[in-house]
């Protein structure tokens, strides 16, 4: 390699780190690292908190001692040391930083990067072993030639293994305070709000307002929408094209931004695999009169995905005065009951009567309910369980577990600790305040929750809230309206992936869009407020991860193993198709390898599945580095092959689409689309508003605002080729291909003809 060349790698390798910056903890699998299950035995420095599990760490044992048999003793102890210190920089924390590897669509390094220092000293003492390292990574031959002239020239040398950062290089990066203080922990930003990633799961939905799953070993889950249907969507992120539940005729909402009514909530029998029911919370209206309906339904005979729409059976109503405060949620707690937790009717300050619905326990307004929906099937719907706290109380509905609530939106039960089972069986629910406080609640049985003498902590009816008879339950938490002003309950993580996170009670506030957590004090029974906020951009490099969400966050959800997810839109009205589900990832940390594999069980599909493609993501965010790596790449393979390419890119499925404009804008710009392998632009000739809303939709985007033809945004270059002419879509396609249209790549139009479009 000439000087010339040498400095321009240097100065590429400087570029490339000086975008990447300070970076956190990551594996060359491009995954965070972990404890090992096992202590290691070889690469022992990494065993508490590292990125090798005690196989990878016998295979560097192996690969050690084969490359040293080819030393007498004394060579031995002199290069032993440098040898088994680089080949154990795999299971440091710091890995894909030492290998450059940050990215999955990157060169990596061969060897670690080393501190220029300790490459001089290797060089002095060791120089002739590079080969030895290199020769099982390719051909032998090549390497031996190519390290030979390396191996001669100690500046050369270390221009190949030295990383110029001096914290991250080995072996600075192990002695560095800053980086190693809190390895492995969450990491928290200057304020002290805990920086978490996120992983699109659907898009698309209108309003999700719950998810749950069938706890059957199948690990899908059910996602409903305000509107009234039920979907199902498989492990593999596929959904069902099917609903599991439409609902839509008889569900009363309306397409108004905020409307409270709706398809609240669904919940599955705990035995569902024998006893297959479900039950939804859906609102309706019966002879102009808005009611609360509980129903239960029986799962299809002919497909385990449907449920019967012929066996609904109501189970419950409830009369509401006003169109908001309709409550929403549906739990089957670990004692087989279910729960029903009702608003307190509507309207603003609970004005019903002379205490509210919510503190007058005959009737079911302002109440969490709990009854036993099992051997319902020859009476009737439900009955009482023995050991209702109000059971025989004058005067008192029998169904009532826990007054004094407002509006409670979305509860969960805790699953408990994975090792101990501590909190097993603890409900948690937030609940909606008034016009100060919001405020998050842990239900017992009997409790009294305050509302409307107390709002939060604070009074708000005085004269309610010094009546010494009250015996009102306090929130676990409360916070003012500047943080926010709708709570959405959320989970105690349970999970197995995230251990950082568990017995983390994470909720959030659909007005606000805040993420916010509550750790327990187990002495002192106090829980601790933590904001949680997106990662920055290195902090969620990881493939698949984003660290952006819409604001409006409408309910949390687990899935069978536990992890955790909410679910947001960008739209709230039941009509949007701007509901997205998120998984929340601790990027500091995860289980080791093999501890939380799951075998899904087979799902017996009827009809199509529609796979799944995320709407955000990072292209475009990298334009300028991509452009860099492809010249990096040209003068690796052409001058300096001793660099590998581990390309994991999503494949490009027949008929995306993109929009090409000389402003680089995500929402405007010339059709171009995807087929065959190639990239190739559509004519304008029949091109409708349609079809612009068929590109529109893949791309994330609601509607076609316009259409532009005679290539308004720039005719494509002469190679390109025209692969579409004569497009005629109805607007509902998945794809251009599925539009009435001319055969790939014939046409009678040019250039000059090329179509675009803008979205909104």
């Amino acid at each position: 390699v000439n000087q010339s060349g040498s400095h321009l790698l240097l100065f590429l390798l400087l570029l490339l780190h000086a975008w990447w910056g300070s970076c956190h903890p990551q594996c060359l699998d491009y995954k965070p690292p972990f404890e090992p299950r096992q202590p290691l035995v070889f690469c022992k420095e990494y065993s508490k908190f590292g990125c090798c599990d005690l196989e990878r760490d016998e295979e560097i044992s192996v690969r050690f001692y084969s490359i040293m048999d080819n030393f007498d003793h004394s060579g031995f102890v002199t290069c032993g040391k440098f040898i088994r210190s680089i080949l154990c920089q795999e299971c440091s924390p710091y890995a894909a930083h030492l290998y450059d590897a940050e990215d999955a669509n990157t060169p990596m390094r061969l060897l670690p990067g080393l501190c220029g220092d300790y490459c001089t000293d290797y060089w002095h003492q060791c120089r002739y072993t590079l080969s030895l390292l290199l020769e099982d990574l390719g051909n032998p031959q090549q390497f031996a030639n190519m390290t030979a002239g390396l191996e001669e020239d100690s500046r050369r040398f270390c221009d190949f293994l030295e990383l110029k950062d001096r914290q991250y290089c080995y072996p600075n990066v192990m002695t560095n305070e800053d980086l190693n203080a809190n390895l492995g922990s969450v990491r928290e930003d200057a304020t002290g709000c805990l920086e978490l990633c996120l992983q699109e799961i659907a898009n698309g939905l209108r309003n999700p307002v719950a998810m749950i799953h069938a706890d059957d070993g199948t690990h899908r889950f059910f996602v409903a929408e305000q509107l009234g249907y039920v979907w199902v969507y498989l492990s593999n992120g596929s959904r069902i094209d099917r609903p599991f539940l439409n609902l839509t005729h008889a569900v009363l909402t309306s397409p108004w931004a905020g409307d409270e009514r709706g398809f609240l909530c669904i919940a599955l029998h705990p035995r569902f695999t024998t006893v297959r029911k479900a039950y939804v919370y859906y609102s309706v209206s019966v002879k102009r009169e808005e009611r609360i309906r509980i129903s239960e339904f029986t799962l299809s005979t002919h497909d385990e995905n449907q449920l019967d729409h012929s066996s609904e059976r109501t189970i419950l109503e409830v009369v509401e005065p006003a169109s908001n405060h309709n409550g929403g949620q549906l739990l089957f707690g670990h004692d087989g009951y279910l729960y029903i937790f009702i608003g307190d009717g509507g309207r603003a300050g609970d004005p019903f009567g002379k205490f509210g619905n919510s503190q007058n326990k005959s009737t079911l307004l302002g109440k969490v309910l709990r009854i036993d929906v099992d051997n319902n099937d020859d009476g009737a719907p439900y009955s009482i369980p023995s050991d209702n706290p109000f059971l025989g109380e004058k005067e008192t509905k029998p169904e009532i577990y826990a007054y004094g609530v407002r509006n409670m939106w979305r509860c969960s039960i805790d699953r408990g600790d994975p090792s101990t089972g501590t909190g097993r069986g603890r409900m948690f629910c937030g609940d909606v305040g008034q016009n100060k406080y919001e405020e998050v609640d842990l239900i017992v049985k009997g409790g009294n929750y305050g509302w409307r003498a107390k709002e939060g902590f604070s009074c708000y009816d005085r004269k309610l809230c010094q009546n010494s008879s009250l015996d009102d339950i306090l929130p676990i938490y409360a916070y003012p309206h500047k943080m926010g002003k709708s709570v959405t309950g959320g989970y105690i993580y349970r999970g197995c992936q995230m251990p950082n996170l568990n017995g983390l009670y994470i909720f959030g506030d659909f007005m606000s869009g805040r993420l916010m957590s509550l750790k327990e004090n187990p002495l002192t029974g106090e829980w601790k407020y933590t904001e949680i906020c997106m990662g920055r951009d290195q902090t969620c490099r990881f493939p698949k991860l984003i660290n952006s969400y819409y604001k409006y966050i409408i309910s949390f959800a687990e899935d069978e193993a536990g992890e955790l997810y909410f679910l947001a839109t960008g739209s709230p009205s039941a009509k949007a198709r701007a509901g997205v589900i998120y998984k929340i990832i601790d990027p500091s940390r995860r289980a080791p390898p093999g501890r939380c594999s799951i075998k899904p069980s087979p799902v017996k599909i009827k009809g199509k599945l529609v796979h799944f493609y995320p709407k955000e993501g990072k292209e475009g965010k990298f334009a300028m580095m991509s452009l860099t790596f492809r010249f990096y790449m040209v003068y690796m393979v052409a001058v300096f092959p001793l660099f590998m390419m581990r390309g994991r890119g999503r494949r490009l499925r027949a008929g995306s689409v993109r929009l090409i404009s000389a402003d680089h804008l995500s929402d405007r710009g010339r059709v171009e689309i995807f087929i065959r392998g190639e990239w190739g632009t559509v004519c304008d000739d029949l091109f409708t508003k349609k079809a612009g809303t068929v590109v529109c939709r893949q791309l994330g985007f609601t509607t076609a605002l316009a259409v532009m033809k005679r290539a308004a945004f720039g005719e494509a270059e002469r190679g390109v080729r025209i692969l579409l002419d004569d497009v005629e879509c109805q607007g509902e396609e998945r794809s251009l291909l599925e539009c009435k249209r001319s055969k790939v790549g014939k046409h009678n139009c040019s250039h000059g003809e090329d179509v675009g479009v803008i979205c909104g």
